[in-house]
């Protein structure tokens, strides 16, 4: 009997490594942000790990992007087959909430992450439940051969700059009327309440008011308007992403704001007559703006937890981060990136001179309040109304200043 037990439970511990006994362990990895180039290099990192760990496997599972977070949201409800998993700064919560990311442990690799990626680390309750990959935080982009040599640093000087571009063909600025628009006049009001914006709670005021209940949020309504009807193209009014991008590279706009990513796909587009500076500043001097990131976690219910945790840390480390973001143009998490040229000169010096500026400061994203969602689905719809002169900035300051003041109390 104590012979059969023995033989029993060596069976099942050759089960638990790995497929019909073979002793290799393999790990079930799914990404969020898909694309070819980006799962390209994320499967070569993969096989770097593979070689560094003689008996671990790694399957990557690369969704669609339109529905990958739901994808990886029905796994997670299964409970099963997932060891390793991209975490975004929209699911963290929800996903440490369930129960369906690993606390992640102690690591010598920690003291390398810079300030900003330690933070985002534990920012959801205190604990590690992820390692940032890397940051998207907005620059502005602007064009030298439609005459500006030198950026506007303040948005009242982005309009003035942008009405004296506009001419014939040419407009000012890459306007973001489509999905997403909102999030653009949420940063100009942001700005404009300056000092007295709480960042930690970044909608409303360090009196608790709302960032929409303010003097100084209809001035900065009144001129995301102007803007619009002054300095950007008619059909900007249903522009997303790609197609400020594009306006930016095809010559129709002379200045964009948007994340580091752009940087590659200006480079490859020709362009040679632009640069890039920190996000124009509201009238005291400030600047706000969210810093968008995602990281790989680990799964809570992973047969191999130990190689999990072990393949985020691979990831993570300076090496392969720094790799990562160079291939997606991202705001790297090492500290030894400062060291690279390409995170400290042309492009990129815009993002290091941001970070050095006390005033350009960083905010959280209320994605702990239960409308957040909501709310992002209703203020694009707003914003449309806005700029076609459905709803007033009275009007929409109003509604949004009521969904707020009802979310903080």
């Amino acid at each position: 009997m104590r012979f059969l037990a023995v033989v029993t439970a060596m069976a099942l511990v050759l089960a638990g490594c790995g497929s019909s006994g073979s002793g290799t362990v393999k790990l079930r990895m799914i990404e969020s942000l898909t694309s070819p180039e980006r799962t390209k290099l994320i499967k070569s990192l993969l096989a770097d790990f593979e070689k560094a760990n003689p008996g671990v496997e790694v399957e990557l599972i690369s969704p669609p992007l339109d529905s990958a977070d739901q994808k990886i949201t029905q796994i997670l409800q299964t409970k099963k087959d997932l060891d390793v998993l991209e975490v975004r700064d929209h699911t963290a919560k929800s996903f440490s909430n369930n129960g369906w990311l690993r606390e992640l442990p102690d690591w010598p690799g920690w003291s390398d992450l810079t300030e900003l990626a330690q933070k985002k680390a534990a920012e959801v309750g205190g604990k590690r439940y992820l390692i940032p990959y890397g940051f998207y935080q907005r620059t502005l982009f602007y064009r030298t051969d439609f005459g500006v040599t030198q950026p506007p640093t303040t948005w009242q000087e982005l309009y003035e700059a942008g009405k004296k571009m506009t001419t014939g063909g040419h407009f000012g600025y890459s306007f973001r009327g489509g999905k997403g628009g909102a999030d653009y006049a949420v940063q100009m009001i942001s700005a404009y309440n300056g000092e007295a914006l709480n960042p930690e709670k970044s909608f409303f005021l360090k009196d608790k008011r709302t960032i929409f209940s303010t003097p100084e949020a209809a001035q900065a309504l009144d001129l995301f308007v102007k803007i619009f009807k002054e300095a950007s193209p008619p059909d900007s009014v249903s522009w997303g992403y790609p197609e400020m991008v594009q306006g930016f590279t095809s010559g129709v706009t002379g200045m964009l704001i948007q994340d580091p990513e752009v940087i590659k796909t200006v480079e490859e587009s020709g362009v040679k007559a632009w640069a890039t500076a920190p996000i124009p500043k509201g009238p005291t001097g400030y600047a706000y703006q969210p810093v968008g990131y995602a990281g790989w976690g680990a799964t809570s219910f992973s047969a191999h937890p130990a190689e999990a945790v072990k393949l985020v840390q691979f990831l993570s480390e300076a090496k392969q981060s720094i790799r990562f973001a160079k291939g997606n143009s991202l705001i790297p998490i090492s500290r030894q990136a400062q060291n690279d040229p390409q995170f400290s000169q042309g492009a990129w010096k815009a993002y290091l001179a941001a970070q050095q500026d006390p005033k350009q400061v960083i905010t959280i994203r209320p994605v702990d309040y239960p409308g957040w969602s909501q709310f992002l689905v209703d203020s694009d719809r707003d914003v449309q109304a806005l700029i076609t002169g459905k709803k007033t900035v009275a009007e929409v300051l109003k509604s949004w200043d009521a969904f707020w003041a009802e979310q903080g109390s």
